[in-house]
C-alpha cells in the first residue's frame, strides 16, 4: 500500500479507504477474506484507530466490507468472472458458462489519423485514416470492459455500420471478409482507475483496473485490429492460455 500524503487536503481517512479498496480490488486479502485488525492498519498508516474506523465505515457503506464486533472486518464476497486471454478468445466466449448474457454496445466509432502507436501496431505508415470504436463489455447488466480498438479505415470502411447493427467485432470483421483472425500479442498491466473508467464502468474512487494491449491478425499475418481494454479488477480475473481455442463471436 501506498504512503499516505498528510498535505495533500485529502483527508487522511479516505487515503487509507482508497489504499484498502485497492488492495482488495488486487486480491491482496483473498487468502482470509479477512482485513487486519484496526490496531494492526492504525500501525501500518501511522493513525490512531478512529482514522482507521472513519476509513473501514467509508468501506461499508460502499458495500465493500461488513465488520462484526468481536470478529474483525471481513470482505464482502464478489463474485469475479474469469476472462481467459489467448489465440482466439471472444469476449462472449471467454465468458460463456460463467454469465447468462455476455454483450457489448457501442459508444462512439470515429476515423481519425493514426497515432505513431497505432500505426506501429498495424502495419500503416504513421496519420493513415484509422477508425477508432469505442465499446463497453458487460455480463448480466454489470459493467465489466471498456474497449478501444483501432481499424485501417481504407479495409474495414464498412466496419461501424456492421457493429452499429451488431455488436460483434466477429462478425462486423466477417461482414468485412475477415472470417478468422488470431491474437499474435498481448501486453498485460493494472492501474488505478482514471475518472474515465470510474464513470464508464461503475467503479467507486481508488478501484483499479487491468490493461490488456493487444493486436490481432488475419490468417495471413496481417495486423487487423490493435486494441486497448481496461476491465474492472474487483470483477474480472485475467486468465493467460496458450491453447488455440474454437472461433467464436465476441
Amino acid at each position: 500500500m501506498g504512503e499516505l500524503e498528510r498535505r495533500s487536503g485529502v483527508a487522511l481517512w479516505r487515503q487509507i479507504a482508497d489504499d484498502i479498496r485497492a488492495a482488495i480490488g488486487n486480491g491482496a486479502y483473498d487468502e482470509t477474506g479477512k482485513l487486519p485488525t484496526e490496531a494492526a492498519l492504525a500501525a501500518q498508516f501511522d493513525v490512531n484507530r478512529h482514522t482507521v474506523r472513519q476509513a473501514l465505515a467509508a468501506l461499508a457503506r460502499d458495500g465493500l466490507v461488513t465488520t462484526v464486533q468481536g470478529r474483525g472486518t471481513s470482505i464482502v464476497p464478489h463474485n469475479r468472472v474469469t476472462y481467459p486471454i489467448g489465440p482466439r478468445t471472444r469476449f462472449s466466449a471467454g465468458l460463456g458458462g460463467q454469465v447468462a448474457r455476455a454483450t457489448t454496445r457501442l459508444v462512439e466509432a470515429v476515423t481519425e489519423p493514426a497515432s505513431e502507436a497505432v500505426a506501429k501496431a498495424l502495419h500503416l505508415a504513421p496519420d493513415t485514416p484509422v477508425i477508432r470504436l469505442e465499446s463497453v463489455g458487460e455480463a448480466d447488466g454489470t459493467s465489466l470492459s471498456r474497449a478501444t480498438s483501432w481499424f485501417d479505415a481504407d479495409r474495414f470502411a464498412e466496419l461501424p455500420a456492421h457493429y452499429a447493427r451488431d455488436p460483434s467485432i466477429t462478425r462486423a470483421l466477417a461482414a468485412c471478409g475477415v472470417t478468422d483472425y488470431v491474437r499474435v500479442a498481448t501486453e498485460i498491466s493494472a492501474a488505478p482507475a482514471t475518472s474515465a473508467d470510474r464513470a464508464d464502468l461503475g467503479l467507486q474512487p481508488g478501484a483499479v483496473v487491468l490493461v490488456t494491449i493487444a493486436v490481432n491478425a488475419d490468417p495471413q499475418g496481417r495486423p487487423i485490429q490493435y486494441s486497448r481494454t481496461r476491465f474492472a479488477a474487483e470483477r474480472v480475473r485475467l486468465a493467460v492460455h496458450s491453447e488455440t481455442d474454437t472461433p467464436s463471436e465476441t
